[in-house]
């Protein structure tokens, strides 16, 4: 183990971030009554530039007035490119009350984007007298953020979470697809002719870099990882196997940009039920070896090492954490 000890981000359930447009009030309810864990009220994309203040106004009423329950909430901010994004923060902050817990930023590049907007939600903090200090997550979008990413998880003690924005960073490194999340069919590779002259061909995920690059700087700074957004709702297997493949790779959560997404976030990025049974029976395993004096815990004829209990006791945490939430 390193001399240097990565201390973890507030520890939160975030299996699901359900995404709502600011300039849709009427969702807000229906959003906070939802299965999600995470709620993030949007500015940014999905707000147009003549509904900006409104949507604005709609959300500082939404934080003092929508009872939330045991959600985290969280605001998209416009970016540090426009004229909103002051206003976004000091209004939110000085008018929302106590209620939010995360300020989302789109399209960091730099580790100075995360250190100048430290500053200015410190001083919104100061000035309001809040007593709750607000987190911070970041997309990850461009080929900028994504170059910088080690220095971006690790700017500031506010962060919680990095974003991977698919859409964005498609854009950003002039990838040739359309589609938000998924696969490609151009990403792919045949194999050599069979004897028949017959070729398979191989899909691959042309986000897999990219994925597990952000996934290794927010875990390495003691951030959750959380995939973006798959655009067609209307296709659960799609994203049913775009979460799949973000948790094997080590994503804590996934966005729904669609209330139908939400079980299927919840359902993937929760511990199977399977994992979780087996990691009591470890600890319950270590435990009993602990009382007998041994040293080496053993279970179904397996040795028992300090990896396999650290990751044992995530999986219990968690499984707690959700059946908590379930009430």
């Amino acid at each position: 183990m390193s001399f240097t000890v990565v201390e973890p981000c507030t520890p939160r359930l975030h299996r699901s971030e359900l995404a709502v447009p600011g300039s849709s009030p009427q969702f807000f309810e229906k959003a906070a009554r939802s299965a999600a864990d995470v709620v993030f009220l949007d500015l940014e994309d999905a707000v147009a530039p003549d509904q900006k203040v409104q949507a604005r106004r709609n959300v500082i009423q939404a934080l003092n007035d929508v009872d939330w329950g045991d959600k985290t909430l969280t605001v998209r901010i416009n970016g540090l490119d426009t004229h909103y994004m002051y206003r976004d923060v000091i209004e939110v902050i000085e008018q929302g009350g106590e209620r939010l817990d995360l300020i989302m930023i789109p399209k960091v590049g730099t580790a100075a984007d995360v250190y100048a907007l430290d500053m200015l939600v410190t001083q919104c903090e100061a000035a309001g007298g809040r007593t709750r200090r607000i987190g911070f997550s970041h997309i990850i979008e461009t080929a900028l953020g994504m170059a910088n990413v080690d220095a971006i998880a690790g700017a500031s003690p506010r962060n919680e979470a990095l974003h991977f924005g698919v859409a964005d960073y498609a854009a950003s490194t002039r990838a040739q697809t359309t589609s938000i999340g998924g696969p490609n069919p151009a990403y792919a590779v045949l194999t050599d002719p069979a004897e028949d002259g017959s070729r398979a061909r191989h899909w691959g995920d042309m986000w897999h870099y990219a994925l597990a690059r952000m996934v290794v700087a927010a875990r390495a700074h003691g951030l959750r990882p959380i995939d973006g957004p798959f655009g067609d709702y209307s296709d659960p297997d799609g994203y049913r196997a775009a979460a799949s493949r973000a948790a094997a790779l080590g994503c804590e959560g996934k966005w729904a940009i669609h209330p139908s997404q939400i079980a299927l976030a919840n359902e993937v990025m929760g511990p199977p039920v399977a994992e979780v049974e087996k990691a009591r029976r470890i600890l319950a395993a270590m435990a009993q070896a602990r009382k007998d004096g041994k040293g080496a815990v053993s279970l179904d004829g397996r040795l028992i090492d300090i990896a396999s209990i650290r990751q044992a006791e995530a999986l219990v945490a968690k499984a707690d954490q959700i059946a908590a939430r379930a009430g």
